[in-house]
């Protein structure tokens, strides 16, 4: 899963949020250094992560994406995954996402002191492009996609992965739906109320 999906996953307390948010970028041991609810965000984060490159809807999606992007099938498919929860916010909340992101950065803001240094040179840049809400549109796909591909060894294909999208979105709209339905259970099991 992407940004937008770990942070819903994350249900409303700003510092499980946040730990959810820098999860990536919290190595080993290292979330022992943070107060008690960035740390259970971080083990939360990780956790998604175990049950979303396990999960079979995760496999089934990344084969489609696999020709173009090859080992780096499932960092795309997340970013998908993120478009179709966006397009389908309002099955999941009654805020809208439009009002749930600038809430996040907000509290991101609030909270900047915590973050570890690679997400505060990041984090102004997302805000500024409204990265979480622009994954509601394709545009805002390949914007995502060009950026990771200037910044990392993702090769830049965004037009094969929207493409993909729109030629297998029942595939994987159901798969998203089933994966996530299953990352809500997890959270729940980590008394985390989402919605």
């Amino acid at each position: 899963m992407n940004f937008l999906a770990h942070l819903y996953l994350s249900g409303s307390n700003a510092e499980i949020r946040l730990g959810n948010f820098i999860g990536d970028h919290v190595k080993g041991k290292r979330f022992d250094q943070y107060p008690p609810n960035v740390r259970k965000g971080i083990q939360l984060h990780r956790a998604i992560d175990t049950l979303t490159d396990q999960h079979p809807s995760t496999k089934t999606c990344k084969e489609i994406i696999k020709p173009g992007f090859g080992r780096y099938s499932g960092v795309v498919t997340d970013v998908l995954f993120d478009h179709i929860l966006a397009i389908e916010w309002s099955v999941y909340s009654q805020r809208s996402l439009k009002n749930y992101t600038r809430t996040f950065y907000l509290q991101m803001l609030q909270r900047y002191h915590l973050l570890p240094p690679s997400v505060r040179r990041f984090l102004p840049f997302m805000i500024q492009s409204n990265r979480l809400y622009t994954y509601s549109t394709e545009d805002g796909i390949r914007r995502a996609l060009d950026i990771m591909g200037n910044y990392t060894s993702l090769p830049s294909n965004s037009e094969y992965a929207v493409q993909q999208l729109a030629d297998h979105k029942e595939v994987f709209k159901s798969n998203f739906h089933a994966l996530f339905t299953d990352l809500i259970s997890l959270s729940k099991e980590n008394s985390i109320e989402v919605g």
